[in-house]
């Protein structure tokens, strides 16, 4: 999801409360506190010597003891509208860095708004091989020899 579209729902929903939904349908708990807000730059070669470039907004859940803590959606769009010089731009995709075992990053795929509640549902990231085409022999559906 678009960072437009994330800042669209907080403003509409601005006091639902506000629930993200994991992957394996787990649930970052509700006095989850929105700790960072920041636009991540990634610039790197891939395995087929292509240099390439990402950017996205994170948005850090940190869970404390302090469990009658509430972020209302509305607060989440005031603290997006202050970090707005910093992401350049509302056409990044979200993320949802979060900790349960391991830190881990999951996309924002999409938001429902409901009984007052405001749901973002969260997908998972994979790793992949960009350069398929270089790496992948042509029997399993590339043009390379097998190795990058």
């Amino acid at each position: 999801m678009k960072l437009s579209d994330f800042k669209t729902h907080l403003e509409t929903n601005p006091n639902a409360e506000l629930r993200f939904i994991l992957p394996d349908e787990d649930v970052i708990p509700a006095h989850a506190h929105i700790t960072e807000a920041g636009r991540i730059d990634k610039s790197f070669i891939d395995c087929g010597g292509t240099v390439r470039q990402t950017s996205n907004c994170t948005l850090q859940a940190w869970v404390a003891d302090d469990v009658e803590h509430r972020l209302a959606p509305g607060k989440l769009a005031g603290v997006l509208d202050l970090a707005s010089p910093l992401f350049r731009s509302d056409d990044l995709e979200v993320e949802v860095e979060y900790e349960d075992c391991a830190i881990s990053q999951f996309p924002v795929l999409a938001a429902t708004a409901a009984d007052g509640v405001l749901t973002f549902r969260l997908g998972s990231k994979h790793t992949d091989c960009l350069a398929k085409h270089l790496c992948l022999p042509p029997a399993a559906g590339g043009t390379g020899t097998g190795c990058c």
